[in-house]
């Protein structure tokens, strides 16, 4: 009794979930409208025409059953054989017509599906690509991404096929109870009786899976990850050098047969109250037959009425447990149609100002930090606080300091890729926020510390560095030549058309230090006034490193350069080094002056030349 409750809560709880979440069913025809115009017309009307096609065919029936019994009572002759082809050839007709129906609306649900998978990735897309980068450091936001992702796919489509079967079950349930009323009230309401477990059993079900999938969203996110790890390049090596690929396999089994003893137990329950909701509707149809079979015997209905009668009682059956399958799908793809919407309905933190403020084309006097406060989302530790710093345009400005001391996060905050909890970081005196994000973001080049290696060919490569500049050919080639990558491309089968990566065939794999020269490249090619440049020279050699911060200079001409590095051999030749240590400045000054003052600078710099120096 108390787990019967326990269930009948649940039901009213998601119940009112549902209905919460219907909401999101303006979006969903929305969504599907735009996708496919036309053929949801198409769609609609084929659904009307196969929902009266049943109801034709159950009145085709007793006029075939009554004009075979005549034929038969009357001997065979002409006469009494051709009125019988008639209601055969409109029977004909009828399931002829039923299949051709069926037949299209298939087809037409095919490009349905179609046109809205395409419809929801777009929007999937606009959504990942425009919200804030702290969203990708959250769990909860990778739990709601996997369930759009996975759901999104089908559950808005399985929405509109339920609704369509919907209206299709009513249609014909609504003309079968005409002709069922006609023998006696009482029968519809048996038909509806008899089906109503079935309900029960569906809503039951969806229950059960909605909040298990809510459970185990992590577990089907860890397979995925567990997958990633043994599938693909990046991990191969380590995977082969540790031994590890019998520890994520064995985790990938064990997670996997979680997931898998949980969804058969839910069909398991499923399983037992279908066949119960089944018995039900058999029994119903059981003794409204054996009514029906006592008033023919009676002479009360000719054979041809209780043929129609059986034929009507048994797709009202059907046409009444499809209903409510509909009904149920319904509520479980509104349940799921949640997790889709609520990651759509992300909005980004960081947005334009209403009232913003033109950007200068170039920096005047320079980039200043102002007291700045910041700290990671889901951190309670403060990567800066109340930090200060002062970048003079047009110098080359070096940041070095330990990991962890926060060096690149003053790139992304400069980019505004997050924004401080206070503070500001002001271009030339104005606010950084004060200006449109995309205008920010058009005077900044930027070298992250782990670019992307995109699996495009070379040229491609180095123009998603400014695409809103469609680079040339002449462009492209001297931005190749300032990050020293000619040499790299000359070597290549087909120089700037050659594919790279391993992702596509005919792909061509590049060192660590030849792709950071593609990605250093793909920076210097906008002609941005601010250059920033996180471990430029990470993954090159001494001489490749020497050659290139030579020719630096001459690059970052008339531009303001920030360079965070662990080299002090690069950071050397810029005209003012920022120590930091614990998200501070603690010291600065020219390469001469920090050595001059034999402090922090002095004693690593002393310690990378004595490194540098020892005897392998």
């Amino acid at each position: 009794m108390a787990s019967d409750q326990s269930v009948l809560s649940t039901l009213r709880e998601k119940l009112g979930t549902a209905l919460v979440q219907l909401r999101y069913l303006p979006q969903v025809w929305s969504l599907v409208w735009t996708a496919s115009r036309g053929w949801t017309v198409a769609w609609a009307v084929l659904l009307v025409v196969q929902g009266l096609i049943p109801v034709a065919t159950v009145y085709l029936t007793r006029v075939l059953v009554d004009a075979l019994v005549a034929a038969v009572a009357s001997g065979l002759s002409w006469q009494s054989v051709s009125s019988v082809l008639w209601p055969a050839a409109f029977m004909g007709g009828a399931l002829l017509l039923g299949e051709i129906t069926s037949g299209a609306l298939g087809l037409v649900r095919e490009y349905q599906a179609e046109l809205i998978q395409d419809g929801i990735a777009a929007r999937i897309h606009d959504t990942s690509t425009s919200v804030d980068l702290a969203f990708y450091e959250t769990p909860s936001y990778f739990d709601h991404l996997h369930r759009a992702r996975n759901e999104a796919w089908y559950r808005p489509l399985k929405l509109v096929e339920n609704a369509g079967t919907l209206a299709q079950s009513t249609i014909t349930l609504l003309a079968m109870a005409v002709v069922l009323f006609r023998f006696s009230w009482w029968v519809p309401v048996v038909l509806i009786a008899s089906t109503m477990p079935a309900l029960f059993a569906v809503f039951r079900h969806a229950v059960r899976q909605h909040r298990s999938r809510l459970k185990h969203t992590p577990d089907e996110r860890r397979t995925w990850y567990y997958d990633y790890q043994m599938t693909t390049a990046l991990p191969a090596a380590e995977l082969r050098l540790f031994s590890l690929g019998s520890y994520f396999k064995e985790r990938y089994r064990t997670t996997r047969a979680l997931l898998r003893t949980e969804r058969l137990r839910l069909l398991k329950h499923r399983g037992r109250t279908e066949i119960g909701a089944s018995i039900a509707a058999l029994l119903g149809a059981a003794g409204c037959m054996a009514w029906m079979g006592w008033r023919t015997l009676n002479g009360a209905l000719t054979l041809g009425e209780l043929a129609l009668f059986y034929a009507a009682f048994r797709q009202g059956q059907q046409m009444m447990r499809s209903l409510l399958g509909g009904i149920g799908d319904i509520y479980r793809n509104v349940l799921f149609l949640g997790d889709l919407f609520e990651f759509l309905g992300l909005k980004p933190g960081i947005v334009d100002p209403e009232r913003s403020k033109e950007l200068p084309l170039t920096l005047k006097s320079g980039i200043v930090f102002d007291n700045v406060t910041f700290a990671y989302p889901q951190s309670d530790r403060a990567v800066l606080r109340d930090f200060n710093l002062t970048i003079p345009s047009g110098q080359m400005v070096a940041i070095v300091g330990p990991n962890g001391s926060g060096k690149s996060t003053l790139l992304r905050l400069l980019c505004r890729l997050y924004d401080p909890q206070s503070g500001c970081v002001a271009f030339d005196g104005v606010d950084v926020r004060a200006f449109p994000i995309a205008d920010l973001r058009k005077r900044i080049t930027v070298l992250f510390q782990e670019p992307v290696h995109y699996s495009a060919t070379v040229n491609q490569n180095l123009a998603f560095g400014d695409l809103d500049g469609n680079p040339g050919t002449a462009a492209i080639a001297g931005a190749s030549r300032a990050a020293g990558l000619d040499p790299v491309v000359a070597a290549l089968p087909d120089g700037y058309e050659t594919l790279l990566g391993k992702w596509f065939e005919g792909g061509k794999e590049l060192s660590v230090g030849e792709w950071q020269r593609v990605a250093l490249a793909r920076a210097l090619l906008k002609d941005a006034p601010l250059i920033l440049l996180d471990e430029p020279t990470s993954a090159m050699d001494s001489w490749a490193e020497a050659d290139w911060m030579a020719r630096l200079r001459s690059l970052i001409q008339g531009k303001t350069a920030v360079i965070i590095t662990h080299r002090f051999t690069t950071a050397m030749r810029a005209d003012i080094i920022h120590v930091m240590q614990g998200g501070a400045i603690v010291e600065s000054g020219s390469h001469g002056a920090l050595l001059a003052k034999g402090g922090l600078y002095a004693t690593s710099w002393q310690s990378q030349m004595d490194l540098a120096a020892s005897p392998p």
